[in-house]
């Protein structure tokens, strides 16, 4: 049988009171949590606006990296077109040597930087000497090229008149050049200069002592190697000579013609030899084989 409850006793499962939230009220009357609810989105996409309205936009991004490319290209054109604010005379070009006169200490302006403190030294007494003895002065100049000019002859012609602007002053004044990206070199000077040493002599070094040791980067020998045939000249001592383009030719890579044709000889016999061992060698294994069976 089954139990019959009384009605009141289902009344505290059926009968849920109605909380005052659940009522239903007109939409005029609501309360408004829903639109407080609904402000925080607002709220968020507001700060998002902010935000995105914060970062830099395309043009602005694009000024700064063009300002931080000019401020690069100015400072490297600061750099290559202001040399002597690192080094002075060790990146003076050749318009500088002529504007600075000749050296008072001694007898060479280096500005290819080739020469070395023992070089220097040897010159420096080899040149003094001769001075006191017979008053001529010898200048040495080394430049790594040359943009006024056409040559080192030109060069040096200029800066004798630069330094020394009178006939008077440049008379017993010689003038040596040697250019090492060009591996040439020249000589010129006064009056007396020139006859003291002998045109023989200024050809000589022009044409062997500078260019032949200067091929070989040899700057230190070519400089020191003029400066004593100029100083045997003026002193009257026979001349020690130069290098000569013969003494310094390189061997060369290339085969002459008879060894090109000794080598084909001799080629065409290990080719021969080759194609007979190829040929012959499988017959004769061959022959072997079928006389076998």
């Amino acid at each position: 049988m089954g139990t019959i409850f009384p009605p009141h006793s289902l009344s505290p499962l059926l009968n849920i009171k109605p909380s005052p939230s659940r009522i239903l009220l007109s939409p005029s009357l609501q309360p408004k949590s829903n639109s407080l609810f609904c402000s925080k989105p607002i709220v968020s996409s507001l700060k998002k606006n902010q935000t995105s309205s914060l970062k830099p936009s395309p043009c602005t991004s694009w000024l700064a990296h063009a300002q931080q490319g000019l401020a690069a290209l100015a400072i490297s054109l600061a750099l290559n077109f202001s040399p002597l604010l690192f080094s002075g005379n060790a990146l003076a070009s050749e318009f500088d040597v002529l504007n600075e006169g000749p050296p008072k200490d001694s007898y060479v302006v280096d500005d290819a930087g080739v020469l070395s403190r023992v070089t220097r030294s040897d010159l420096k007494r080899l040149l003094s000497d001769l001075e006191s003895r017979k008053n001529f002065h010898i200048n040495f100049i080394t430049v790594r090229k040359l943009t006024s000019k056409a040559d080192a002859f030109e060069y040096a012609d200029q800066v004798l008149e630069r330094w020394y602007p009178s006939v008077e002053e440049g008379n017993d004044k010689g003038i040596v050049v040697l250019v090492t990206s060009q591996k040439e070199g020249a000589v010129t000077g006064g009056p007396a200069f020139v006859q003291a040493v002998g045109e023989n002599i200024l050809d000589a070094t022009v044409s062997e002592n500078l260019p032949v040791l200067a091929t070989d980067e040899k700057y230190n020998e070519a400089i020191f190697s003029t400066a004593k045939r100029l100083a045997a000249a003026i002193d009257g001592l026979p001349d020690p000579g130069g290098p000569t383009f013969k003494d310094n030719k390189r061997e060369s890579n290339f085969k002459t013609k008879e060894e090109t044709e000794e080598k084909r000889g001799q080629f065409t016999l290990v080719v021969g030899g080759l194609l007979v061992i190829a040929f012959v060698v499988p017959m004769a294994q061959y022959y072997a084989y079928v006389s076998k069976k």
